[in-house]
């Protein structure tokens, strides 16, 4: 395919995920800059071969060169899987036009990694132990409620920023959250979240509201909170956290997932939680449980225990 044909394609491609498929905000975003990148790379391959008179390449022979120069520049495996289902998608979408074309792109494979959490004594630690003032915050108490509430419900950091005050109910401490491709799901939370959330609300969310923001996390100019800003504010925890972990909200959602497991949850109850489609997703946290259960048992094992004594 010739690249101005595949530019309109790329255009509509685009709209058509925005409009029919309803992607989320990220899915959109990473999809359009690896468009974009590639598109790039193919209009600079034709201008050198222009200037020395040869033929421009087609989209499968840009594509080769787009992901060697990938590989030579030893870009991330995960980011190149990414953007060949990004150039899968967009061949589905061509085929279903009429349009012939045959990429025949291959996914790398990708070492499965252990997502990180964190131990219970340092969620108490962050949650019940901190002092504000070590924050160095203007918005302490909003800060530490976001925290509270990512590791208590182990919502995902676009779904926190989404969340509405018409959409938590304090009385059966649920909250409505809209996922991924908008759909929705409930969530629950403590005690201990809901003293937070209202004290938040009362004592400093009031003084930053404007307009009637119906966002429950609220910038000081009464703004929606973005994602960035949530991972600025937990790079702040991460600092004073003594292992020095790097806390993101992935981290608390595997911690408030990995926690629920050791406890005894059901898989299929989790899932649900966590908003996952699949449960093969949600099955990745049975291999953090199992190590934890592990190395309790090796702790307490009676066999050990008498093999320390006899020692």
């Amino acid at each position: 395919m010739i690249y101005k044909k595949a530019l309109e394609y790329k255009e509509d491609f685009l709209t058509y995920l925005d409009v029919e498929r309803n992607v989320s905000e990220n899915t959109y975003r990473s999809y359009q800059y690896d468009l974009n990148q590639f598109f790039i790379f193919w209009n600079q391959l034709n201008q050198k071969h222009k200037t020395k008179k040869q033929n421009n390449l087609s989209m499968r022979e840009a594509l080769d060169k787009f992901f060697l120069d990938l590989y030579q520049k030893k870009i991330k495996k995960s980011s190149i899987a990414r953007k060949v289902a990004c150039f899968k998608s967009f061949e589905k979408y061509m085929q279903n036009s009429d349009v012939d074309i045959q990429l025949q792109l291959t996914t790398p494979r990708i070492e499965k990694k252990l997502p990180v959490y964190l131990t219970i004594d340092e969620i108490t630690f962050l949650l019940d132990k901190l002092p504000d003032k070590d924050l160095h915050s203007n918005s302490p108490l909003r800060d530490k409620t976001i925290l509270e509430t990512l590791y208590a419900t182990g919502v995902r950091c676009s779904e926190l920023c989404n969340i509405k005050l018409t959409d938590i109910n304090f009385d059966q401490q649920t909250i409505l959250i809209t996922g991924k491709g908008d759909k929705q799901r409930i969530v629950l939370f403590g005690n201990k979240a809901k003293q937070k959330m209202l004290q938040y609300i009362q004592e400093e969310r009031s003084k930053h509201l404007k307009d009637n923001n119906e966002y429950l996390f609220l910038t000081q100019l009464g703004k929606r909170i973005q994602d960035r800003t949530v991972q600025t504010i937990l790079n702040k925890f991460s600092k004073l956290l003594p292992t020095k972990k790097q806390l993101t909200p992935h981290t608390l959602r595997h911690s408030f997932a990995t926690h629920l497991l050791n406890a005894g949850m059901n898989l299929r109850a989790l899932q649900e939680l966590l908003g996952h489609s699949s449960l093969t997703t949600t099955e990745r946290y049975t291999h953090i449980a199992t190590t934890d259960l592990k190395r309790l048992y090796e702790t307490i094992n009676p066999l050990k225990l008498n093999q320390k004594k006899s020692s």
